[in-house]
């Protein structure tokens, strides 16, 4: 039987739209890279550097695996399809417009079947690229499918694509219910890469979080590009859920779903009922977990970065937050230093707000030019040199790591509901478990107990790695 291989890059949504693409190829058979038929390199296009991954990766995928036919898809495949479809070994590119293909295309693959020109219904990019492109004499380039439409894009609209919860798979899967985004920060090469805001219909997400509850499946995390915007796409009907807060409810409601997590949410989309549901739920089926992007404390760089809300209007959502879910709160946040323009003092005024707040960990990024956005010119007329971002991004980690400690220790003697996860084979050597509490703090219990299972630990010490050690209480 043929195989496939998926390798993952980038957010949530890509690793959840990896996920769906894997239950549409179960019919063949998982495989280690080296074994597969078929490689499927799921890209990110967010920074340069995960650019220079993708491409890395294809590379050493093909050396290692001559025979195996490399599918390309994400966010790369959609920003610069005719950048991939040149390297060695890839026979097929496929943008986020066309990824509900992609489990037909590697079916044909794995038949040794060459893919087909895409049907003119769906235009390729391909057709556009060959009077201009550099290698538009190359026989040997893949066919790309992508273009602007994102009529093709949606994959877990696929009736089909019921989620299932296998042993070995990932314990705590996402659902990504919602794709696009529509906002326009200068620094982002969304919009371009995955297109305006689209959202799964309410019935659709309900039909496969009952599956994923038949199934045995215990924690679910809710995802999207701009999660907070989900629903408002959608025609209004009768009953039917219009916002990202009525959807939660209605889950919790109607569903068995022990355990729900929302992915990361923007600031401002944290609207009165969604927080309202964090102290109603919060800590029970709800976990109490919440990530809003930041990226600056600086006024005057959100500005530039055109974000839709300034620091107070972050600090008031932390703050209402905090006081529905209570002080078990895990609160996380992105930060991007070297932005264009960026200067020092700008910078102390994104050092002093974090330190004002009790974030629990925070995802740091510097600034990373991307053509066809408005931050590429920016950059041009006002780069921050490189040393000084690798200085702020130091002092960014040493804060981070500062943050995260001090927010660990306060559980020490606490109980905490969590979720066994797929154990490391370090960890299962010596007899320990890893888990995941409800307000996402990483742990470790003594005895080898199965993944997915539903436990409640009692903290009693943090290690040199700041994780916590536990033992297991129910």
């Amino acid at each position: 039987m043929p195989g496939f291989h998926i390798e993952h890059f980038g957010c949530r949504a890509a690793r959840a739209d990896g996920e769906a693409i894997a239950g549409q190829l179960r019919a063949l058979a998982e495989r280690q890279s080296l074994a597969a038929d078929v490689v499927v390199v799921n890209t990110c296009s967010v920074t340069a550097e995960a650019d220079r991954a993708a491409r890395a990766y294809i590379r050493r995928a093909h050396r290692r695996n001559p025979a195996a036919r490399i599918l390309v898809t994400g966010c790369y495949a959609q920003r610069a399809p005719h950048e991939l479809a040149g390297l060695p070994g890839v026979a097929a590119v496929v943008g986020n417009s066309h990824k509900a293909l992609v489990p037909e295309i590697v079916f044909g693959l794995a038949q040794n079947e060459t893919p087909a020109t895409p049907p003119p219904a769906l235009v390729s990019v391909h057709s556009l690229l060959t009077a201009s492109a550099p290698d538009r004499n190359r026989s040997t380039a893949a066919p790309i499918w992508a273009d602007d439409r994102f009529a093709h894009s949606f994959i877990e609209d696929l009736r089909h694509n019921e989620m299932q919860f296998a042993p070995g798979a990932q314990t705590r899967p996402n659902l990504k219910i919602q794709e696009g985004c529509s906002n326009r920060c200068t620094f982002c090469v969304i919009p371009t890469t995955r297109g305006p805001s689209r959202s799964l219909p309410h019935a659709v997400v309900i039909r496969r979080i009952e599956a994923f509850v038949a199934s045995g499946g215990k924690e679910l995390v809710l995802s999207g590009i701009n999660l907070g915007r989900w629903g408002r796409d959608l025609p209004r009907e009768l009953g039917a859920p219009t916002s990202l807060a009525a959807l939660v409810r209605v889950i919790l409601k109607q569903t068995a779903l022990p355990r729900l997590r929302l992915s990361s949410i923007e600031p401002m989309d944290w609207d009165d009922d969604l927080i309202a549901l964090m102290h109603e739920f919060g800590g029970n089926r709800l976990a109490r977990h919440a990530h809003l992007p930041l990226q600056s404390g600086s006024d005057a760089v959100l500005r530039r970065m055109h974000r839709r809300y300034r620091p107070w209007h972050y600090a008031d959502k932390a703050s209402a937050l905090l006081r529905a879910a209570g002080p078990g709160l895990t609160l996380g946040a992105d930060v991007m230093a070297g932005f264009p323009g960026e200067t020092d003092r700008e910078f102390e005024e994104t050092v002093a707000f974090i330190r004002s707040l009790p974030f629990g960990y925070l995802h740091l990024f510097p600034f990373s030019p991307r053509p066809a956005t408005r931050a590429w010119d920016l950059q041009a007329a006002s780069h921050v040199p490189s040393a000084v971002a690798d200085k702020r991004m130091a002092a960014l980690r040493a804060l981070a790591a500062e943050k995260t400690g001090a927010h660990r220790i306060r559980f020490i003697g606490d109980d905490l509901p969590a979720i066994t996860l797929n154990r490391p084979s370090a960890f299962a050597a010596v007899g320990r478990t890893t888990v995941l509490t409800d307000n996402f703090l990483p742990a470790e219990i003594d005895g080898n107990l199965p993944a997915n299972q539903l436990v409640r630990i009692r903290v009693n010490a943090l290690d040199t790695e700041d994780r916590l050690r536990c033992h297991q209480i129910a």
